[in-house]
C-alpha cells in the first residue's frame, strides 16, 4: 500500500515536472493551450504509472531536494573558467596541445550519480567522458593541465553528496 502511494506522488511530481517543462518551452499561454499541456502532462505521467516506469531512478526527485541548485551553480562556475582556459590555450601563438586520457574515480553508487558525474565532465569544455569502467571514467582532455579529475575529485565528491541528498 505505501509503495502504491510513493508511485502515485511520483507521478503527480512528474506530472508538475512535465507541465513547467512544456510551460517553459511552449513560449504559448492561451487558455486552450494551457489546458492541453496539463492534460498530455497528466496523461503522460497516468502511462508511465501503469507502465511501472516511475521509480527512483526513473523519476529522481530526490535530487532536486538534495541540493542541485547549487551544483548547478558551482558547474556552471566551472564551465566558465574551462570556457576561458581552453580560449587562452587556443589563442596562445603555437598552440600548445598534448591530449591526454586519465581515469577519473567515480565514487557514486547509483548508475544515475554515474551518468551526472560523466555529463559534468563532458560539459566542462576541454575534457569529454569516453567510457564508464566500474568504478572510473576514461576521461579525454585537451591538455594534460585539463586532467583535474585525477587530483581533485571535487567533481566526484560534489555528485556523490548529491546522490546521498
Amino acid at each position: 500500500m505505501v509503495g502504491k502511494l510513493i508511485s502515485v506522488v511520483r507521478a503527480f511530481a512528474l506530472a508538475i515536472v512535465l507541465f513547467l517543462l512544456w510551460l517553459g518551452l511552449s513560449g504559448i499561454y492561451t487558455p486552450l493551450l494551457l489546458a492541453l499541456g496539463a492534460f498530455s502532462s497528466i496523461f503522460v505521467a497516468l502511462l508511465c504509472l501503469r507502465l511501472g516506469v516511475i521509480d527512483e531512478e526513473g523519476a529522481p526527485f530526490g535530487l532536486f531536494f538534495g541540493g542541485v541548485i547549487g551544483y548547478w551553480v558551482w558547474l556552471f562556475k566551472e564551465i566558465v573558467v574551462a570556457n576561458l582556459n581552453v580560449a587562452r590555450l587556443i589563442l596562445r601563438p603555437r598552440m600548445p596541445l598534448s591530449p591526454n586520457f586519465f581515469n577519473a574515480p567515480a565514487s557514486q553508487k547509483s548508475d544515475l550519480g554515474k551518468v551526472v558525474f560523466a555529463n559534468s565532465i563532458t560539459l566542462t569544455p576541454g575534457t569529454v567522458a569516453i567510457e564508464v569502467q566500474g568504478d572510473s571514467i576514461l576521461v579525454h582532455t585537451l591538455s594534460a593541465d585539463f586532467a583535474w579529475g585525477a587530483e581533485s575529485c571535487d567533481m566526484d565528491r560534489r555528485v556523490a553528496a548529491l546522490e546521498k541528498g
